[in-house]
């Protein structure tokens, strides 16, 4: 019978659970156990395609083409777990399938209620995950005492009941705040948080505390008499500069031991966490250092380019340097300029986005890499502002734009397909996942995927004008990545240049610690070779 993990958090949001249920995966994978891994998110949006990243962070995009929580990057991240739709559920998908079946009277006439008729609902949505694998890690996102995650809270009590302790085990995340004026540690906000948990029918058997200071012995005995827990069950979620760390501060603690002794599982007596002690050990070691510039328009919110900034990371780890992240907002580069902001930067990613503002400092920067020798990674929006900036500085189409920033541009080189134009809906409308891509023979993206067919996952809308395709030819840009029938351009490169190439797919999203994506690996290793070369003055 699959195992269930089912994992809280209480007293503030942002206190990283994601990375936690992605630590306990990697740790229950190093036993030897097959994992799924699941996020419920208790709004009521459908899914997080229609939300600013501003707010919620990025939308992450499985291979199955579904728009997702950023969480569920840190789950491929950490583990080999596939994951697609099935593995993120929201309020609003829950509601809306309940609704669904209401109006084709598939209830039988029944008063819809929360219990059972939306619990049953996301317990069915649970069960189904549990099918070829030992152990499902579910996330429940939000915070202990919100209203809206009382459902799926209530579910997963009920599963506990039906499914057997034995067969479950719930882990809750928390905060030991630091005081500094008083310079202690606080135990109360989490005594709080397990007593809102017991309240509504679930005891924790297992702590997991947030904090900024060790926990010392004292502490955890105190945390584990009023939270009803065994204090080896107190584990320590200390800061760490290197989220890589945490599956190893875990197993230090024999946090993945006690999990496995509640779900009455053998643990493996050398368990396989040889991939986590090398990239740890880089990250500690490594002398020489690379400043990559992130160039883009919701850089104030961290989790905006989750995916890109961990990316970047594995290709300083696959290259075995470390790298100063150095994050700039687009629309400073057009008040003081790229010659101003990329000085002293070895290499820039210009990540995606959507809508006009920021842009004329998206194609400032791309400019200053083309003409300096900088080397340049583009992604999607990327792509298409370096099509509208060659197409303005080089082949001298002064007004050529997107459709999507000037509707009626007399040089629209960036547009719509046909069979886009008619859509009015935004959620989940756009080129969503996995596509193909077939790779030109003897060009910079063949060099660097060593493969003349790959898979790489999409979201967004525009393309690259077809017709535009020999003007951009003669002028010196490779097109060196189609779709198979070569009317969608996915790779665009520019002669000349040690490092300038840009996609309309997402690379990010298949990138990991352990097996970094090639274009990363390759983007900082040319980052590098620019490191020691004179800057542009």
């Amino acid at each position: 019978m699959t195992k269930l993990i089912f994992i809280t958090g209480g007293v503030v949001s942002s206190l990283g659970k994601g990375i936690a249920s992605a630590s306990i995966g990697a740790l229950m994978e190093s036993h030897g156990y097959r994992i799924s891994m699941m996020k419920l998110d208790p709004y009521i949006n459908v899914d997080p395609g229609t939300m600013s990243p501003f707010q919620h962070g990025e939308v992450y995009v499985t291979q199955d083409g579904a728009e997702t929580d950023l969480d569920l990057g840190h789950y491929e991240r950490f583990t080999n777990a596939k994951i697609s739709r099935l593995n993120n559920v929201t309020s609003g998908q829950i509601y809306y399938s309940v609704i669904q079946k209401e109006r084709e009277g598939k209830y039988l006439g029944k008063t819809i209620q929360v219990v059972p008729h939306i619990t049953d609902e996301i317990k069915n949505r649970i069960m189904i995950l549990t099918k070829k694998v030992d152990i499902l890690i579910c996330e429940i996102g939000g915070t202990v005492g919100d209203i809206e995650s009382l459902p799926f809270l209530e579910a997963i009590r009920q599963l506990r009941f039906e499914y057997n302790s034995e067969n479950t085990v719930f882990v809750h995340l928390t905060l030991v705040p630091f005081i500094r004026a008083a310079g202690e540690l606080k135990t109360k906000p989490t005594q709080h948080s397990v007593a809102n948990l017991r309240e509504i029918g679930i005891q924790p058997q297992i702590l997991l505390c947030r904090t900024e200071k060790p926990l010392s012995q004292d502490l955890k005995e105190k945390i584990a008499l009023f939270c009803n827990v065994k204090k080896q069950a107190v584990i320590e979620a200390i800061d760490t500069p290197y989220i890589y760390e945490i599956p190893l501060i875990f197993h230090r603690q024999n946090l993945d031991k006690i999990i496995l002794e509640h779900l009455k599982l053998p643990a493996h007596p050398h368990p396989s966490l040889e991939r986590w002690n090398n990239i740890v050990n880089i990250l500690h070691t490594a002398t020489e250092k690379v400043r990559i510039a992130v160039v883009g328009k919701y850089i104030k919110l961290q989790d905006s380019y989750k995916s890109i900034y961990e990316a970047i990371v594995h290709g300083a780890i696959s290259n075995r340097c470390r790298v100063e992240l150095v994050k700039i907002d687009s629309e400073q580069i057009e008040k003081d300029g790229p010659e101003i902001l990329l000085k002293e930067i070895d290499g820039v990613v210009l990540p995606g986005g959507f809508g006009v503002r920021g842009v004329d400092g998206m194609i400032k920067t791309i400019k200053y890499c083309r003409e300096n020798q900088i080397p340049f990674l583009g992604i999607c929006l990327g792509l298409q502002c370096s099509v509208i900036e060659f197409a303005r500085n080089v082949i001298g189409l002064k007004e050529a734009n997107s459709t999507e920033f000037c509707q009626h541009t007399p040089d629209p080189v960036i547009c719509l397909l046909d069979e886009q134009k008619s859509i009015t809906k935004l959620g989940g409308t756009m080129r969503l996942g996995s596509y193909p891509c077939i790779i030109e023979p003897r060009s910079l993206a063949s060099k660097v995927y060593k493969k003349k067919k790959i898979y790489e996952r999409h979201r967004h809308r525009w393309e690259f004008n077809i017709m535009y395709l020999e003007s951009f030819k003669k002028h010196g840009m490779k097109f060196t990545g189609f779709s198979p029938d070569r009317k969608l351009v996915e790779i665009i490169e520019i002669e000349n240049h040690p490092f300038f190439i840009a996609t309309q797919f997402h690379p990010e999203f298949q990138s990991k610690p352990f097996a970094c994506h090639p274009l990363f690996s390759s983007f900082v290793n040319a980052s590098l070779q620019h490191k020691g070369k004179e800057k542009p003055c």
